[in-house]
């Protein structure tokens, strides 16, 4: 009997299995490039952040205090993701939206951190944008994509 309970225990032991444990499925996107081809494209704080799902210092983007009429842009490949009129001032230290422009923002899962959190990335080149949180504000969708500046380009309002 003791030894009957043990073997279960172990074979229950070895088949489990966590998501965190899974390996992120590469999903193909319109755009596709060589990494050499995105470094000689890019700043090395926008590789950083767009191809190798980097974050930039908070409060270090000047981003995130602009508040113009206008349209953020991918750094890469100058996808439109955010309109200004869904930007708000989170206090995070990062450029805050309440809404992407739909079809051009992916919602992924990360588990990088030990447990899943939504990563929010280009839709057309797959480059990594930030994290969508839901302490945004009620009074509009209640959703936080907190994004880093070094992913975007601020094209203001003619």
């Amino acid at each position: 009997m003791k030894n009957s309970i043990i073997l279960v225990f172990l074979i229950s032991l070895m088949s489990c299995t966590t998501t965190a444990q899974k390996k992120e499925t590469h999903k193909t996107y319109p755009i596709q490039k060589t990494n050499s081809e995105w470094k000689k494209e890019l700043t090395e704080m926008q590789y950083y952040v767009l191809r190798q799902s980097g974050t930039e210092r908070a409060f270090t983007s000047p981003l995130n205090k602009v508040y113009k009429q206008g349209v953020y842009l991918c750094a890469a490949c100058k996808t439109p993701l955010y309109a200004s009129e869904h930007k708000f001032d989170s206090g995070s230290g990062w450029p805050s939206f309440d809404r992407a422009i739909e079809e051009n923002v992916r919602f992924d899962v990360d588990y990088k951190i030990g447990y899943a959190r939504t990563e929010l990335k280009c839709a057309t080149c797959g480059g990594h944008l930030g994290h969508s949180f839901d302490d945004g504000p009620q009074k509009t969708t209640g959703k936080r994509h907190c994004i880093n500046g070094a992913a975007l380009e601020f094209i203001p309002k003619e």
